[in-house]
């Protein structure tokens, strides 16, 4: 079943400032952190495509500025999966879950009082000047095998009756991402929610469906299903499993975030990780891609 939601509350008014929310973990050791968290954060438009509120803003601190987005918890649509008014702290706990893989696949991201309330803002990723720079990662092909550099997915419908294959690039930045999402327990990995960003790279946004303590993972990223995972990312998973530890840095901004069971949930997911040494496959109880894929 996916899942369902209720047309998106209106936001309220702007909000009188107020003191930075309990839930909220200190931004340790990176500048954008600190930028996004204390900046005074102004509401340039609002991205209309976005299924919750998404506002396009700048922030400025201490003589730095830059663009960001910002999601008022009042702007969230309730979800029957997931307690209301949640959907910004898991978006964090994503961010603080990456950069302590040290794979920075997320953009800073922070929780934070704004204009509407407390809600998550995250640092603006900017598009490539040139389509040069744009990696290609999702492709639809005609033929039965993906090519060289691609991963299968499974057969999509195209219309008129007509197949094609859904693949992915097979590119180590992707597998990083494909990881990191059965960590987190993805929901809902979208070809949309790849940005292109400068030199060829790209980011991952859109986390608010992560973290469930029930198996959630849907995603277009199934092309490593059941191989090794890589020697990289058994380092980074066993680092994980140690951060993650009672009483160490990362649990305790987690426990801020997200409840103990989901966190607890968490640590399971690494520790199965670690002990199969594969790439996870689709548990068949739980649509395995999600929809729309873009």
């Amino acid at each position: 079943m996916e899942s369902a939601a209720e047309p998106a509350a209106p936001l309220p008014g702007p909000a009188e400032p107020q003191d930075p929310p309990a839930a909220a973990p200190e931004p340790v050791g990176n500048p954008s952190d600190a930028l996004l968290a204390e900046g005074e954060l102004t509401v340039r438009g609002r991205i209309q495509e976005a299924s919750n509120a998404v506002l396009y803003c700048t922030v400025a601190y201490d003589g730095r500025s830059a663009s960001c987005v910002y999601k008022p918890v009042a702007g969230e649509r309730p979800l029957w999966d997931f307690p209301d008014g949640t959907l910004a702290q898991r978006e964090v706990a994503a961010y603080e879950v990456s950069r302590a893989c040290g794979w920075d696949l997320i953009p800073p991201t922070v929780l934070r009082d704004g204009p509407y309330g407390t809600g998550m803002v995250q640092e603006w990723i900017d598009p490539p000047e040139s389509s040069d720079e744009v990696p290609e990662l999702l492709a639809l092909v005609e033929d039965e095998e993906p090519g060289p550099g691609w991963k299968a997915v499974g057969l999509a419908q195209i219309g008129e009756g007509r197949t094609a294959l859904l693949v992915h690039a097979d590119h180590p930045r992707l597998r990083r991402l494909a990881v990191l999402d059965a960590v987190i327990n993805n929901g809902d990995r979208k070809g949309g929610h790849l940005l292109p960003g400068a030199g060829g790279e790209f980011f991952a946004i859109d986390h608010g469906v992560t973290f469930n303590a029930e198996d959630k993972l849907r995603t277009l990223l199934w092309g490593w299903a059941g191989e090794p995972l890589t020697d990289e990312a058994l380092e980074v998973l066993r680092g994980l499993e140690r951060a993650l530890e009672a009483g160490r840095p990362l649990a305790a901004r987690l426990a801020e975030l997200i409840t103990d069971a989901e966190t607890e949930a968490l640590r399971t997911r690494v520790a199965g990780l670690l002990r199969s040494g594969r790439h996870p496959e689709p548990s068949g109880e739980w649509p395995a891609i999600p929809w729309p894929p873009v």
